[in-house]
């Protein structure tokens, strides 16, 4: 008679947590908000220096900006037209973003002051025909700290824009482990704490085919709910303007299906398929 031991699964599922928890705090500090420091200085400079030193940091950073967008920001290179860009007036956070850290083929200008990026900004939207509010060093925060609804549609919000090599080791080990830490409850679960050799006859219960067919339903509901999605991403993608696709809610359906699918294949194997224990020797110990 051999023993289905759950010690070491338990252990691993409590280790997993404790480097999940860790991983978040890794993430965290990832994805902390830089404080922006407005200094009594930039205050009064906001509203006077960014027509020159708007235009210069446009015109002579290199790469220059005008150098894509245009001398009258009417595209130039590749870039989009400034001139009468109605996104650029609703939403300046959108133009110091870009700025700070880039979009598709625009490079990110980091080396940029508060400053620099507060006039530039300000000189987009009041030039060539553009008016809008001037804006003041108080924007630089709303624009660091903001997260478009376009970001949170494609990642969690605790989760860095960046995952580095330590990161997706950490997380590769966390799934290992609980990989490990679940078939190992599973086993002793499905196949009791003491294996005896031969074969094993098991009778379903109204409870057991009451759960069968929850976990069946289950199944069946997330995976077309996570095909529809699937859908509504393809369409948003083709429509004009594309709409990217809500990642989250894919992960959630497809995990959800994939949880509803092992508890079928557990609940089978526990209460409707016969089992065989076999035991090599009286030295011989089960994996879990």
């Amino acid at each position: 008679m051999e023993r289905n031991d759950a010690v070491m699964p338990m252990v691993s599922i409590v280790v997993a947590a404790i480097m999940w928890v860790l991983l978040l705090f890794i993430f965290a500090k990832d994805t902390h908000v830089p404080a922006v420091e407005i200094s009594p200085e930039l205050k009064a400079s906001a509203a006077k220096a960014w027509p020159t030193l708007g235009k210069q940091v446009y015109t002579q950073t290199e790469p220059s900006c005008a150098g894509c967008h245009g001398a009258n920001g009417e595209s130039a290179g590749g870039g989009p037209a400034l001139a009468g860009d109605e996104k650029i007036l609703v939403d300046p956070n959108l133009v110091i973003t870009n700025i700070r850290k880039g979009r598709g083929i625009m490079p990110a200008y980091p080396n940029l002051s508060d400053e620099e990026v507060l006039a530039v900004t300000n000189y987009i939207r009041n030039s060539w025909g553009n008016k809008a509010e001037v804006l003041g060093p108080e924007v630089l925060q709303a624009a660091v700290s903001n997260i478009t609804p376009e970001v949170l549609r494609v990642r969690s919000r605790f989760v860095p824009e960046d995952i580095g090599l330590p990161q997706i080791f950490l997380a590769t080990f966390v799934m290992l482990l609980l990989t490990y830490g679940i078939i190992g409850l599973y086993s002793v679960w499905a196949e009791g704490v003491e294996l005896k050799p031969g074969i094993h006859k098991v009778r379903s219960t109204p409870m057991a085919v009451f759960a069968m067919v929850i976990a069946l339903g289950s199944t069946v509901i997330f995976a077309l709910l996570f095909a529809m999605q699937i859908l509504r991403g393809l369409q948003g993608i083709a429509s004009d303007p594309p709409v990217p696709p809500t990642v989250t809610l894919e992960g959630f359906y497809s995990a959800m299906a994939f949880l509803s699918l092992a508890a079928v294949l557990g609940i089978y194997k526990k209460y409707f398929m016969d089992g065989e224990a076999l035991i090599e020797d009286a030295s011989g110990e089960f994996p879990w």
